[in-house]
């Protein structure tokens, strides 16, 4: 019997979080999906890459995403920070390069507890900031029968235990469905 992750998902709202690996762009979307409303996705502008709808849109409505560009990290993070503390938007994500000092990762998290937002900031791996709630690597698993097979790992929890998960995209319900018990 499979159930969906995030029934039991060990991620609280009002926190910030982290991301890293190839498919961190996946878990944030079905996050979004999951917490509804608005999404406000932050990024610096010279990143050449794009999101499209139509590749998520399977997760979330992409009516429900804002995109935000932002010269740099500086400005990125000020974004953010103004987002998460106002409430308006259930997730901002936030696109990082530069590890974060743990000054700028307690201002994220005061500002998600005041607004009762979820931030979560994707991070190049081996980049965490000790401000971070929880911690989470997100990787495919290659399988020739399920291209939506992935492992979902948490590294870092706050208030928890470290596990880990693999996962997979069901469509039809537009949920997370838990596949197995990932070995650790």
């Amino acid at each position: 019997m499979t159930t969906s992750f995030f029934q039991n998902f060990p991620l609280r709202t009002g926190r910030t979080h982290e991301i890293c690996l190839p498919n961190a762009q996946s878990f944030a979307f079905a996050l979004g999906g999951y917490l509804g409303g608005a999404v406000l996705w932050i990024c610096e502008d010279w990143l050449a890459g794009h999101i499209n709808p139509i590749g998520f849109s399977t997760y979330m409505d992409p009516q429900n995403l804002l995109r935000v560009k932002t010269k740099d990290q500086t400005d990125s993070l000020a974004v953010a920070e103004e987002a998460l503390r106002s409430g308006v938007v259930n997730l901002v994500v936030i696109e990082l390069r530069q590890p974060l000092s743990f000054t700028a990762g307690r201002r994220l998290q005061l500002a998600a507890q005041t607004g009762e937002s979820t931030g979560l900031c994707i991070i190049p791996e081996g980049q965490g900031n000790n401000a971070a709630e929880t911690r989470w690597r997100c990787a495919p698993v290659f399988d020739q029968q399920d291209s939506t097979l992935q492992r979902w790992e948490i590294t870092k929890n706050k208030s928890g235990t470290l596990a880990a998960w693999d996962v997979r995209w069901d469509a039809q319900t537009r949920r997370i469905i838990v596949v197995s018990k990932a070995s650790q």
